[in-house]
């Protein structure tokens, strides 16, 4: 059993240049990632053999403290480094720390002339050597923080924990609190997300990995609601934005280790630093400074003046290309957008995975959280002006229709003063939203709200105005992202009559919801035509077992190409095919393992990784970092498939997401069920389970629940005993909440599962649970934890006679705070009526959910844990 891998938030080691002195130079324990990071004093000790002899250690603790102080006095240097980037300085250095990074290790002893001995002109002044940095994510305090942690020195740096989400706050408390400035203390580097992404990016630049992955974990560790944009940004190549107030700032306690030159190409008068005229305007500045980028990043001829006449040039330039260089060189500076791509491989993607995966989580709760904000301003000046307001009502009013309950998870709390863009203009892009919303991990309880959710978005948007290349994406969102085939009627008749506001034009083509009627039919007709089999299912479907439970519905690839050579190839092509899942198991925006690890493996794709590990999703841009859904048309479905192995469905698959509450409180064994679904004729919901036998695991299952017993009652969240009356009203309706927490209670009854091992590379257990029905054994209400909602039977258009059926699914799992996902995917399984299939395991993160440690059956107190974290799971499910 593969236990999860503890990462550390924080823990920024520096190293000096002596190799075996190591375990004696500064360690900043909580250098990122911290609230508070202090530098311990460097020890002294005598050898106890020879009281008069000064141990190694001393010795190389002492050349540590030494050469710091070399640096910090600009003394001794054998070499100048003039950096030219978003800001220009000499740095008076010593190449046998330099080599300790990569960059430079290259540059100083990889046969370059800048390898050549520079004895002789030494005694003199350092050689001089210019280092052009194109990339404009380097800033001036990252590049010296880089530098002096080379030496084994620099400031520690702060994090705010105002930051950091956590199982308390998961949003963060800068966002789910009233805001306050904290004060970074004395002597710490404000570590700022900007700041830590232009670290990130310097250490790459420059190949220092320790400072690299500690960068990286603390970026990870910090995705929350005002920094998933900007990381997302960066992930895609657009860099850490414009420049900012403080780029140009030395970083702490280094002001005076760089000697601050002008540029070239700007008279001396209006050149501005830190130390210079602080008249001189922001804006300013910023224009000076794009002037002054473009002309050293375009001209790759430019000659830097020579400092030397001897035969042999004292000054050298170097310019190293950004990572992922993907601008053209007929582009102007001043078009950033296009030109400027600084995408850092793995790295980069990395972050986009945690990015996405956070979306996916908490998207839909802050869209609830958007749409309060854009209501509340626009009744400001409706109270200020209201004679004038009768311009733009239509803008403003709300798109939601009454369906739409969502509440935000911290409702009881006092909401947030400022609420960043994130579904608006200029927070994701058309595209991503498009991405986001067709996702298969997005956390919304079913395909209509689905709907509902992309509605509210682009009219929010349209309140802003009418863009024509939103407009297209919109209407491919509408038609191709939600699955309408998996709606009951009376969603489609409402879909057909709903008419955007602004647009005056429907948001869902007819054709499209004519041709998902129609489709639906055909399934029914298919379901209800085969023949019942009494037959049992095997306890352990070999590969061929659950076949004679098929419908008889899914094409291999050649198949599809026998189609598409047809008289009918014109139609076929655009038909959309589902690939038949293959079981997997796989993490996405997983931090773990990062830590101390080298550049190799920084960049190691999980292809390369050692089989017995975890295996570690890799997804990039092209994917949408793993949120890109399963749907090919046929056309591509052979270029999909080269091996042609991969059978495909021509129905979506069901997809939709259920919430547990309070699972620490859960008994072990005991079974906490989600809400009900029906699909395909079946009623199926999904259960949790804790088995604390070897440590505790967290089994999660998928159960096809019989028509006939009663239906369990879902979690809910502690606070629902309080408004029972509203959430029975809501429940006892056709349920349309995203999130809704009334959807999902738990249910106590005792696991008769037997077990068989997958071979999961999670190490998890892959079970199945006989026939059995459900004992309503729950707590009464407000009485005990886990709380239960109200039992509620979803409508049952037709019922599948079959008492065994095979389906495919995946179970996803996000993580407490949201950046990252575990993801199980089953083929396809035969499940007979009351039957389960799912999995336990170790890796489920379940210390953000759970109590670890806990010998006890239940909690001591009937108060649910000081947390606002509920474990979310997102369901597809095919049947096959």
């Amino acid at each position: 059993m593969v236990e999860k891998d503890a990462t550390s938030a924080g823990g920024w080691e520096t190293h000096g240049p002596a190799r075996a002195g190591r375990d004696r130079i500064r360690t900043y324990p909580h250098g990122f990632g911290s609230a508070a990071c202090f530098v311990s004093p460097l020890p002294t000790q005598i050898s106890s053999s020879n009281p008069y002899m000064l141990s190694a250690s001393q010795n190389s603790s002492d050349l540590q403290v030494h050469l710091y102080s070399s640096f910090l006095e600009r003394k001794t240097a054998d070499i100048a480094l003039r950096v030219r980037g978003t800001w220009e300085a000499v740095y008076k250095l010593h190449r046998v720390v330099l080599i300790q990074a990569g960059f430079f290790r290259s540059l100083f002893t990889g046969g370059f002339v800048e390898s050549t001995d520079r004895t002789t002109s030494s005694r003199r002044n350092p050689h001089l050597i210019e280092i052009v940095f194109d990339d404009t994510n380097i800033t001036r305090a990252a590049f010296e923080l880089c530098i002096s942690r080379l030496y084994g020195g620099g400031p520690p740096t702060y994090i705010s924990p105002s930051v950091l989400p956590t199982p308390a706050h998961p949003l963060t408390p800068q966002f789910t609190m009233p805001y306050t400035t904290a004060d970074t203390p004395e002597g710490h580097q404000p570590a700022s997300p900007r700041f830590l992404l232009s670290v990130l990016s310097t250490a790459i630049y420059l190949s220092i990995p320790s400072v690299a992955t500690q960068a990286l974990t603390s970026i990870l560790n910090s995705v929350g609601p005002f920094t998933v944009v900007p990381y997302l940004d960066f992930a895609i190549g657009r860099g850490i934005g414009p420049l900012q107030d403080g780029d140009l700032d030395a970083a702490v306690g280094l002001e005076h280790v760089a000697d601050l030159k002008v540029p070239r190409s700007e008279p001396q008068t209006g050149y501005h630093t830190p130390h210079g005229d602080a008249e001189v305007s922001r804006v300013d500045e910023a224009a000076r400074l794009a002037r002054t980028l473009e002309a050293m990043s375009v001209k790759d001829d430019a000659k830097p003046d020579r400092t030397s006449s001897g035969s042999e040039p004292e000054y050298f330039v170097v310019k190293k290309e950004d990572p992922a260089e993907t601008s053209s060189d007929d582009h102007s500076f001043s078009d950033h957008e296009h030109e400027l791509h600084f995408h850092y491989g793995a790295v980069s993607d990395k972050i986009g995975e945690a990015a996405t995966c956070w979306l996916a989580r908490w998207g839909i709760d802050m869209l609830a959280f958007e749409q309060q904000a854009v209501k509340d301003n626009s009744k400001r000046p409706a109270e200020a002006a209201a004679a004038g307001s009768s311009n733009q009502p239509h803008l403003r009013r709300s798109t939601m229709p009454s369906s739409w309950d969502h509440t935000p998870f911290t409702a009881n709390k006092v909401a947030p003063s400022v609420v960043p863009l994130i579904w608006r203009r200029e927070g994701l892009t058309a595209k991503w939203v498009k991405a986001l919303i067709s996702s298969d991990s997005l956390f919304v309880r079913g395909e209509r709200e689905r709907y509902d959710m992309a509605k509210a978005i682009v009219e929010m948007r349209r309140a802003e105005g009418i863009n024509d290349e939103e407009e297209e994406i919109w209407t491919t969102m509408f038609a191709e992202g939600i699955y309408y085939r998996n709606m009951h009627l009376e969603d489609l008749i409402y879909i057909t009559q709903d008419v955007s506001p602004t647009t005056g034009r429907l948001y869902t083509p007819l054709d499209t919801i004519q041709s998902a009627h129609w489709n639906q039919s055909l399934l029914q007709h298919r379901i209800m035509g085969r023949t019942s089999s009494s037959s049992s299912p095997p306890s352990s479907p070999t590969a061929h077992g659950p076949r004679d439970k098929e419908l008889g519905i899914a094409l291999s690839s050649s198949e599809i190409l026998d189609l598409l050579s047809s008289p009918a190839k014109d139609w076929e092509k655009d038909r959309p095919y589902w690939p038949v899942l293959n079981d997997s198991s796989s993490r996405v925006g997983d931090g773990a393992g990062i830590e101390g690890a080298s550049m190799d493996e920084l960049f190691e794709l999980p292809s390369a990784t050692d089989p017995k590990r975890t295996v570690r999703s890799s997804h990039s841009e092209s994917s949408f970092f793993g949120l890109k859904s399963d749907r090919c048309l046929a056309s591509a479905c052979p270029s999909a498939d080269p091996n042609g192995t991969t059978r495909w469905l021509p129905h979506p698959p069901y997809r939709f997401a259920v919430e547990f509450w309070d699972v620490e409180a859960l008994r072990e064994k005991s079974r906490l069920h989600s809400h009900t679904i029906w699909y395909g004729g079946s009623l199926f919901n999904v259960y949790v389970q804790v088995v604390r036998k070897k440590g505790i695991q967290l089994g999660v299952y998928l159960h096809r629940q019989s028509s006939v017993d009663p239906i369990p009652p879902p979690s809910a969240p502690y606070v629902y005993r309080v408004d029972r009356a509203e959430k029975d009203r809501i429940e006892t309706r056709h349920a349309r909440s995203p999130s809704s927490p009334t959807s999902v209670r738990p249910s106590s009854s005792p696991s008769t599962a037997s077990q068989y091992s997958a071979g999961s590379p999670l190490g998890s257990s892959r079970s199945t649970t006989p026939t059995s029905t459900y004992s309503g054994n729950s707590p009464s209400l407000g009485q005990s934890l886990p709380a239960t909602g109200t039992p509620c039977m979803p409508a049952q258009p037709y019922r599948d006679p079959r008492p065994s059926v095979s389906a495919y699914f995946t179970i996803s799992c996000a993580s407490a705070t949201g950046s990252s996902l575990t993801k199980f995917t089953s083929s396809p399984d035969v499940f007979s009526v009351s039957q389960s299939w799912g999995w336990k395991s170790s890796s489920l993160r379940t210390e953000e959910y759970l109590e670890v440690g806990a010998k006890e059956a239940g909690p001591t107190s009937p108060m649910p844990a000081e947390k606002e974290v509920s474990l979310r799971v997102t369901v597809v499910l095919g049947l096959i």
